[in-house]
């Protein structure tokens, strides 16, 4: 039986995908708006892969662009329009909706569409947490031969670019390097609906749960009191707790290279204590010692010191009391388009670290499923 999400849902949302988010994953304030304009305008509801139709045809729903562009625009709307553009290409024949990744916002990715349209969202992500190229998030589709993506953006800043839309039918990765062009083109961040394909598909490649998990989380973080001053400590142990993370380093944050944004990503690299933390949009691997200890598909967050709430890029002052922790891949759900050689490489030759060498073997897409 599908699960109706609730205006509790939505703020749990928030604080559980803003620690998945990884430093990305869309704003706060974002996925609020999105979270309560879901469940105000009508029942959004959210099925596991047992639930749907063995024949079901799953989109994936998402934003595009990086996260401190200063002229970012999208309208809710925009979110509504890429998926029935996408649904017209396709015959209509969607019958769920998934995001592409947990965060602030995006773990709210699709509430929107399946409380105006009824179509459900898929407890599933292409990724259990944020990453910065679309590659990541795809599934291994790139990988899929003969596979055909049709993706369509919609939106754009309407005074810089005016309102655009595109459709797209091609190879994944050109698809996804010509949507992330057209985001900085129209101002830093565009709505999308992508990459249509079988359930089977999903259920053997994506980050199953990874939606429950996000929920279950930000409750914990809650009740642990997120948000209070004085709170943070007991938010960071529920955070370790519930995602089998490790507290690396506590203390103020300092940034050892400025954050820039070019190219549709954040840019940086930040410290906390002996830690050095390399960013591109999402926080992407810990270096301790001069020796790497976690590196993306791990999970890497940070907390704010005081409060418990977790940090993003665009948000993270120099000096900042802060909690750094970090989980290992293996203890979350995984999804193949997040142990993808091509969106490995694209990350490393962007960063300079070898991502494929600090890669666990045993990896696999589809696995670690959690379940309410």
């Amino acid at each position: 039986m599908t699960r109706e999400l609730t205006k509790a849902d939505a703020l749990h949302g928030v604080l559980g995908g803003g620690v998945l988010a990884c430093g990305g994953g869309g704003w706060k304030r974002h996925g609020e708006l999105m979270g309560d304009l879901a469940t105000s305008l009508g029942r959004p509801s959210l099925a596991s892969v047992r639930e749907l139709p063995e024949d079901t045809i799953v989109a994936t729903v998402t934003a595009i662009g990086a996260p401190a562009a200063e002229n970012w625009e999208i309208r809710p709307v925009d979110y509504l329009d890429a998926l029935t553009t996408l649904m017209r290409q396709v015959d209509g024949r969607i019958g769920a909706v998934m995001t592409a990744q947990n965060g602030f916002s995006t773990t709210h990715n699709g509430w929107i569409q399946s409380a105006a349209l009824g179509i459900p969202v898929l407890d599933a992500a292409g990724d259990v947490r944020a990453h910065p190229t679309g590659k990541l998030g795809s599934l291994g589709l790139g990988e899929r031969p003969g596979y055909t993506c049709t993706a369509v953006v919609a939106g754009g800043n309407r005074q810089l670019a005016g309102r655009f839309v595109s459709i797209n039918v091609g190879d994944v990765n050109t698809c996804d390097d010509v949507l992330r062009d057209i985001s900085v083109r129209v101002g830093g961040f565009i709505a999308s609906a992508r990459n249509p394909v079988e359930l089977a598909w999903v259920k053997d490649h994506a980050a199953l749960g990874a939606i429950s998990l996000a929920l279950d989380l930000g409750e914990a973080m809650r009740e642990a009191g997120a948000g209070r001053s004085g709170a943070g400590n007991a938010v960071a142990a529920a955070v370790a707790g519930a995602l089998g993370a490790e507290v690396l380093a506590r203390g103020p944050l300092v940034f050892e290279t400025p954050n820039v944004t070019k190219g549709g990503w954040d840019h940086g690299v930040f410290r906390v204590q002996d830690c050095l933390v390399p960013f591109l949009n999402e926080f992407m691997a810990v270096q301790q010692n001069g020796e790497w200890i976690f590196a993306y598909p791990a999970t890497i967050c940070l907390l704010d010191g005081a409060t418990g709430e977790p940090m993003a890029v665009e948000r993270a002052v120099e000096g900042q009391d802060c909690v750094l922790l970090a989980a290992p891949a293996s203890a979350l759900p995984v999804s193949s388009s997040a142990i993808d050689p091509a969106g490995l490489a694209e990350c490393a030759e962007l960063l300079g670290i070898d991502f494929l060498a600090q890669l666990d073997p045993n990896l696999r897409g589809g696995s670690n499923e959690y379940a309410r």
